[in-house]
């Protein structure tokens, strides 16, 4: 099996030095908008495809990192500081003499290919003049892109080290991305010269074509014939598309077409002739739930060959394991993986409902409670307290079963993110509140709970600190029950009813430390 072991980035797009290792089979790329995800997919189908074309379509202004060339323009100019790029894909093991050399960063010997963009050393004395003048726009006209192996030899896209695909779902419908993907999985499956020979029977049928069909109607002609053009722009490639059950598949809505697209690019033919690398840009768009399952059910099963799949789905990274996933934050730019997270946490969210693991992972300050009642009245009590909205200061409300604390508790003390636990003391605050979790309570965990025990639920606590309202609110619908007991059996109507009070509430003291402590 074929696969990336390593890549590493320098100047390219956001990242000033990136240095991400992969695993052999599976890797979950997540992160905000922003964070780099599509930007690594770009710069593996960059190195892969060997193509100028594909890179000067971008443009180096695009891919170079805006910072060097800012920070550059801001100093002396001089040529031998001039930003450079590079993009190195470190391979496994591939037995192959050409792969293999010391021309990477690290000036080691392995298996890989390397992109480099620099300036053109033959016009070296040109950007030399540029640099002199005394407002130089940056030379990006001046640089040249170089595809090399670590043995040092160039290569182009004629070249295929490694088999691999792109499906970006967000070109999904567009009559080029369709092209592109049949084309490459066309080249992915032909085995020998079936090209050369698929290629001239093509050009033969349409030499008999205009010779039978055609004929008739030329002969009526006095100057002049039709024909079947017969040049690049119409050929094999062109014309060649993918049906399923005889339909096209560019004829297919958005959502079968992600399916079929990524269903083919993941399946074994008869001679076994597979991809060796799948990029997957956001596979969650477009598909229903139920499509979603199926497909990660695919991806589950493709144990043989390397996917690289950036997504904001929950469902994709939870159902996929964890330990799969690689975050990016847009706050920095190391990434940071889940790979050493218990298996036992791992299994739980495979299983667990869908929920906001993403959103718990990426965020920087998270307070985790655990009931409705206290999830819907947590940004009322959060401004209270610091006359802020939570998310207005980065701080994510999240509500899970009490039960479940500590599956989060171990993300968190993997990623490093601030946590606050608020939770009921469950009548014993030391047993539940206190030793339960003191594995867990550090620099960046905390647990805050209301210390008496007779106050053993939030519930509870809104009401002995908020009797005149509550009494008042509740009187209505409580009939026999007491006021607090009505609250404790219809908490969420409670809360609701609270959260739309025009009188301001008190906050019971364990909240308002937790809120300040994760604000501080």
């Amino acid at each position: 099996m074929k696969y990336i072991e390593k890549v590493i980035l320098h100047n390219f797009k956001r990242f000033n030095d990136l240095e991400l290792l992969l695993n052999k089979s599976l890797n979950i790329l997540i992160g905000a908008n922003e964070a780099g995800k599509s930007s690594i997919l770009t710069a593996i189908n960059l190195v892969l495809s060997g193509s100028r074309s594909q890179f000067e379509a971008i443009g180096a202004e695009r891919l170079i990192r805006a910072e060097a060339v800012s920070a550059f323009l801001a100093s002396k100019k001089n040529y031998n500081d001039l930003p450079i790029m590079f993009i190195e894909l470190w391979f496994n093991e591939q037995n192959n003499f050409q792969l293999n050399g010391k021309n990477n960063c690290k000036s080691q010997e392995h298996d890989g290919l390397r992109l480099e963009c620099s300036p053109d050393q033959s016009l070296g004395e040109e950007i030399k003049e540029i640099l002199k003048s005394d407002d130089p726009i940056f030379p990006f006209d001046y640089y040249t892109v170089k595809f090399t192996t670590f043995q040092g030899d160039g290569y182009s896209g004629y070249k295929k080290f490694l088999r691999h695909i792109v499906i970006d779902t967000a070109q999904i419908g567009s009559d080029y991305a369709v092209r592109d993907y049949v084309n490459s999985m066309y080249d992915a499956h032909i085995v020998g010269t079936e090209y050369n020979k698929h290629q001239y029977e093509y050009r033969k049928s349409k030499q008999t074509f205009r010779q039978t069909a055609l004929a008739s109607l030329n002969q009526r002609l006095p100057s002049y014939a039709f024909s079947i053009k017969s040049d690049t722009k119409t050929n094999l490639r062109t014309d060649l598309t993918l049906l399923e059950d005889d339909i096209p598949v560019d004829n297919r809505g958005k959502g079968r077409q992600c399916f079929v697209k990524t269903d083919f690019a993941l399946s074994r033919t008869k001679n076994n002739n597979k991809l060796d690398v799948v990029l997957l840009e956001e596979p969650e768009n477009h598909l229903s739930h139920i499509n979603m399952s199926r497909l990660i059910g695919k991806i589950r099963a493709s144990d043989d060959q390397q996917l690289i799949i950036a997504t904001h789905s929950n469902l994709i990274a939870s159902r996929l394991d964890l330990r799969n996933a690689i975050l990016l934050h847009t706050s920095g730019v190391k990434a940071m993986t889940l790979a050493n997270l218990s298996s036992d946490t791992a299994k739980f969210f495979l299983k667990a409902p869908d929920h906001g693991i993403l959103d718990f992972a990426l965020s920087q300050k998270v307070i985790l409670v655990e009931g409705d009642a206290e999830y819907i009245l947590m940004d009322r009590l959060f401004k209270q307290v610091t006359d802020n909205k939570p998310h207005d200061v980065g701080v994510y409300i999240m509500a899970v079963d009490g039960l479940t604390f500590k599956r989060y508790l171990d993300i968190a003390k993997i990623l490093g993110g601030k946590v606050a636990v608020l939770r009921d003391n469950d009548m014993d605050h030391q047993v539940n509140c206190v030793d339960r979790y003191a594995d867990y309570v550090g620099s960046n965990i905390n647990v805050f709970a209301d210390p008496d025990n007779d106050r053993h639920t939030f519930e509870i606590c809104i009401y002995q600190d908020n009797k005149e309202l509550c009494e008042k609110k509740f009187a209505a619908g409580r009939r026999t029950l007491t006021t607090q007991d009505y609250m404790l059996k219809n908490k969420t109507e409670a809360a609701l009813a609270l959260l739309e009070a025009d009188e301001e509430l008190t906050c019971p003291d364990y909240v308002v430390r937790a809120v300040k402590w994760i604000t501080a």
